[in-house]
């Protein structure tokens, strides 16, 4: 019992220590404004551009639904639009392949727009490349998050 009441202690002195210190630097870049000095913003941190804001649950950049987005965008894919109505499974293996040289032609960033406009142009994405699809959006989604981690921490 007594070493518990001696941790209790310790944690609200070392509470009551951070506070006035807080209050004390509070007072001091007051201080500085009131007579002119320069005073360092505060850094916030900002999210890499193209990245994710982290306002929503799932990441609107890296999101495969057209309901995220209602904007129709081409890919230098006019081409596909022949493919509207198509069924996901009624692909010749000369038709997925021109699905995937589009696919590998585009920056990982851009994949998961390419198929929300797909989606928008009411063509279905071949379900024999999804696999594919699934793991280049998985390994972008998986490296922005480690670059945000370190950034993050670079800032701090």
């Amino acid at each position: 019992m007594g070493s518990i009441l001696v941790i209790f202690i310790a944690l609200t002195a070392l509470g009551i220590l951070a506070a006035l210190i807080g209050y004390a630097q509070g007072r001091l870049r007051a201080r500085r404004i009131a007579r002119g000095e320069a005073v360092e913003p505060e850094k916030e941190y900002t999210p890499p551009s193209g990245g994710c804001c982290g306002q929503h649950l799932t990441c609107e950049h890296d999101s495969l639904l057209a309901a995220v987005s209602e904007r129709i965008e081409y890919y230098d894919d006019e081409e596909l639009d022949r493919y509207v109505g198509t069924s996901a499974s009624g692909y010749t293996e000369r038709e997925v392949e021109e699905f995937r040289e589009i696919l590998l032609s585009l920056d990982t960033e851009e994949v998961p727009g390419w198929v929300r406009s797909l989606q928008l142009r009411g063509i279905e994405f071949p379900e024999s490349l999804r696999p594919e699809l699934y793991l280049i959006v998985s390994e972008n989604r998986d490296y922005h998050a480690i670059v945000g981690r370190h950034e993050a921490t670079a800032i701090a």
